[in-house]
């Protein structure tokens, strides 16, 4: 049976710390192995993995087989890849130089996007730990407030204080009352000239009764006035 690469349980419980070995397939977990090449440990954000990269590919090389959490950390630590340009290698579809410029650039990359996701998870860290302190510091004030208020004695209005509340809210009710008459002087003079009509229905009254001439003494002073002109020309 081929040999088997694979983890070792170490640690706590509910931390675990892992070991990398070259193990018979046939040997229990935690049993003997053949060689360690490296450690895993999951508790870290990005994993740790310390990785004998050399002794890894030589053991894939001679036909190892790793378990797929193995075989998941040794495609992360690039021994996967090499193990693959090797292969292009030994058909003679790639050059040396050719591997090593592919590999060096996956490592480069590699490194880029490990280092990035460290600096995303370092300030998030410091963010969190910002919030965290504004919030212990708004609930700190909050409570020094609380004491200072139960704390304040209460201090009574004098009547100094009273006298001049009350001058401040008397002050527009005496300013409304100046400005009412203002207001209604319009409303005063409309009777006033209401009265004028009033007087002339009085005084016509007195023009009606002075007594008109009766129309029967004018027609007989008329008739007499005409006979009296009429009477020489008889003559």
């Amino acid at each position: 049976m081929p040999a088997k690469i694979r983890l070792q349980r170490h640690g706590k419980k509910s931390y675990p710390f892992y070991h990398i070995v070259i193990a018979d397939g046939r040997a229990p977990r935690n049993g003997k192995f053949i060689e360690k090449i490296g450690t895993y440990n999951p508790n870290t954000n990005p994993a740790t993995i310390d990785l004998n990269f050399d002794q890894a590919l030589t053991w894939l090389k001679n036909g190892a087989q790793p378990t797929d959490t193995c075989r998941a950390i040794l495609s992360y630590k690039g021994v996967m890849y090499k193990k693959h340009l090797l292969g292009g290698l030994a058909k003679g579809a790639l050059t040396e130089d050719q591997v090593n410029e592919k590999f060096a650039k996956w490592l480069q990359e590699k490194d880029s996007k490990i280092n990035n996701k460290a600096t995303k998870l370092s300030e998030e860290k410091k963010s969190l730990e910002q919030k965290r302190f504004e919030a212990e510091k708004a609930v700190k004030e909050a409570k020094a407030a609380a004491v200072v208020a139960k704390n304040t004695p209460v201090v009574e209005e004098t009547p100094v204080e009273e006298a001049a509340a009350e001058e401040v809210v008397e002050a527009p009710v005496a300013e409304v009352a100046a400005e009412a008459p203002v207001a209604e002087a319009p409303v005063a003079e409309a009777p006033a000239a209401e009265e004028a009509p009033a007087a002339a229905e009085e005084a016509a009254p007195v023009a009606d009764e002075a007594p008109a001439a009766p129309a029967e003494e004018v027609a007989p002073a008329a008739e007499e006035a005409k006979a009296e002109g009429e009477a020489p020309a008889a003559e």
